[in-house]
């Protein structure tokens, strides 16, 4: 199916209203609804058109993308250009995205520089504001590599800097393990710039591996932590589930978000989907608009 095509047949009718109940067209608060399109992966992969129309209608605005193919300058199967103006036709935002820096850890700085510049081409033609360091392969996590990253994160948010984007380090648990009185994410805070390292916090991976809060973490790093991920976490199994399924109580765990220097959310389950993956992504938009939406 065409681009043209595409947007024409993606009109909501009201029929499709009806089908999702909680869809509010009159969005109060400061922020757009967003999703990491990780989430819904499999959908992405078979028809990435017809998702992003489902999405729109279950509220989401905006989106983090993930899997940039730098070699082919593909994403989703677009180049970023062709992605951007689907994305656009339908009001649709891209706000950062999360690319595959780990295979370039310990690689020369040469060939780091110029992967990162074909990341900040293809994010100035989404139209991002961020650009991402989502993952340390596991061989990499030693306090040795978490000191290599800390440096090469300072070096692409440099070159990211002058590019007139922002740049931001992803965590999941594997940062708060102890090492000797430290860990890899405390090296990252205390060997990083502030200025040039900005900081998604993955407020799942927090519950569920660090000693403290998201406040806590926000309140040690005020105005650095620009982007937020949501996600529940499973009562019993501990891995992810919809929100307002699981053990985290958001209403009383989400940050400040002026302290936090907020800019981006994303709502985000990485699998254990009670349905499937776009039941889930619609469950966890109703009831972020019903239980925490007034809290940004």
């Amino acid at each position: 199916m065409n681009r043209r095509k595409f947007i024409k047949t993606g009109a909501i009718s009201s029929a499709s209203i009806l089908a999702y109940p909680s869809m509010n067209f009159h969005n109060t608060t400061n922020y757009k609804l967003g999703y990491q399109l990780f989430s819904i992966r499999d959908r992405m992969k078979t028809d990435p058109l017809d998702t992003l129309k489902k999405l729109k209608l279950a509220g989401y605005q905006d989106f983090e993308i993930y899997g940039y193919d730098a070699t082919k300058n593909k994403i989703y199967g677009f180049s970023p250009k062709e992605f951007y103006t689907i994305l656009n036709d339908l009001g649709l935002t891209v706000s950062s995205g999360h690319y595959g820096f780990s295979d370039y850890l310990n690689k020369s700085d040469v060939v780091l520089e110029k992967y990162v510049d074909k990341c900040i081409v293809a994010a100035k033609e989404l139209k991002s504001k961020y650009i991402t360091w989502p993952w340390l392969d596991p061989k990499q996590r030693t306090i040795e590599n978490f000191k290599l990253l800390s440096s090469k994160l300072n070096k692409i948010g440099e070159q990211v800097s002058k590019s007139g984007l922002g740049f931001a380090y992803h965590n999941h648990g594997f940062e708060f393990e102890k090492h000797n009185g430290t860990s890899g994410y405390q090296i990252i805070l205390n060997e990083t710039d502030p200025a040039l390292v900005k900081l998604q916090l993955d407020m799942y991976w927090v519950m569920h591996s660090s000693d403290k809060t998201p406040k806590e973490i926000v309140a040690s790093q005020p105005g650095r932590i620009v982007m937020w991920h949501i996600k529940d976490m499973d009562k019993q199994t501990r891995d992810y589930t919809e929100l307002g399924n699981g053990s985290i109580n958001y209403k009383e765990e989400l940050p400040d978000p002026k302290q936090s220097g907020l800019d981006f959310f994303y709502i985000e389950q990485g699998g254990n989907f009670t349905v499937n993956s776009m039941q889930s992504a619609i469950d966890s938009a109703n009831y972020f608009n019903k239980n925490l939406k007034a809290k940004l």
